[in-house]
């Protein structure tokens, strides 16, 4: 609210004798107050930001912790009975992509309710991400491999750096990156999602997904004698030891920690609050992790098979079985605006939503 600006004026009479003397007794002082009480125009920028701390304080305050939640999940049905194969949010907007179908995007503004798009190319698209106001979609087939949108509903097709088998696309830095399970060069970075520069990877795996955290793109792959690497800037890369050579599938970034979930091996999540150092951890039942991701306090994993194919933990370390909506192959899961949502193929309704109680 604005700021009362007090104007005080002091006025001071100075009555002398008749002879020009100068006498306390003679000596009249007279002092008048006044207090003028007005709206301040030079301090509306100061106000404003006042209130718009208190305001950001009291949301972020009321916002859902979703640490201690069981996250009931509930069936949507998708626009479209394809093969959808990752989803994102952004901008107020899930956006989901398949490899397959006559329109291989779809939106929702809420997790729930669909509306079909149709994509740049027919391709068979893998992954889409958000990042600088714009949503980017990378594939493993077609002339154009990359295509972007400011709105989810539009699209454009673009030119990879190389025809590989991309997988995934994170953004992070000011930077699009995308990497691929083929290919002389299985990195391609861009500033902007429309040009992509081919870049190196630290090892000639099967690299699987990206994501970026503190400074840091961390990769992890289903092969190789390293199956993580690093880089601080997309250009130059570090291979690391994985906690065990198992299949790994997917890694998010969340609350200062690197999480990622693999499809075999004894311990089916890593975890690292560096990128570089990873240990080993538990997964809630022995299935083929596709995708994790945090929002709210939670990570969250679902997964193609097994009698539970949801799993949460509010550390990344131990983790709790739930049950999915329904018995589908999940492919990828994501957070926005205070709900996970899934899709998968096949099944009957191909997305799934749970919200923080």
């Amino acid at each position: 609210m604005p700021k009362i600006v007090g104007y005080f004026v002091i006025i001071v009479i100075l009555t002398s004798g008749c002879n020009g003397k100068d006498s306390g007794n003679d000596s009249l002082f007279a002092l008048a107050f006044l207090a003028v009480g007005s709206g301040g125009s030079s301090q509306g920028s100061d106000a404003s930001e006042d209130e718009d701390s208190s305001d950001s304080e009291e949301n972020e305050a009321t916002t859902p912790d979703c640490s201690q939640s069981e996250l009931n999940f509930q069936s949507a049905s998708a626009t479209e009975a394809n093969q959808w194969n990752s989803v994102t949010y952004g901008n107020g907007l899930f956006v989901a992509v398949s490899i397959d179908g006559t329109n291989r995007v779809m939106t929702s503004p809420d997790g729930e309710n669909w509306t079909a798009r149709s994509a740049a190319d027919a391709n068979a698209w893998r992954t889409v991400t958000y990042g600088n106001g714009l949503f980017v979609a990378v594939s493993n087939s077609g002339t154009n491999r990359v295509m972007t949108s400011p709105d989810g509903e539009n699209w454009t097709a673009r030119s990879a750096a190389e025809a590989n088998t991309w997988l995934s696309v994170a953004y992070g830095n000011g930077l699009f990156l995308a990497v691929s399970s083929t290919g002389t060069n299985r990195v391609m970075t861009s500033p902007d999602g429309e040009n992509w520069t081919a870049r190196s990877a630290a090892e000639a795996n099967a690299w699987q997904s990206v994501t970026y955290g503190n400074g840091l793109f961390v990769a992890v792959s289903g092969n190789g004698t390293n199956h993580v690497m690093t880089s601080p800037d997309g250009e130059n890369w570090t291979a690391r030891s994985a906690a065990e050579a198992n299949t790994w599938r997917n890694a998010t970034y969340g609350n200062g920690l690197f999480v990622a979930v693999a499809a075999d091996g004894t311990n089916r999540v890593m975890t690292s609050p560096d990128g570089e150092n990873w240990t080993a951890s538990s997964a809630a039942e022995a299935n083929n992790w596709f995708s994790v991701t945090y929002g709210k306090g939670l990570f969250v994993a679902v997964s193609q098979d097994g009698t539970n194919r949801v799993m949460t933990s509010p550390d990344g370390e131990n983790w709790t079985a739930r049950s999915a909506s329904e018995a589908n192959a999940w492919k990828f899961v994501t957070y926005g605006s205070g709900k996970f949502v899934a899709v998968a193929y096949p099944g009957t309704n191909r997305v799934m939503y749970a919200s923080c109680p």
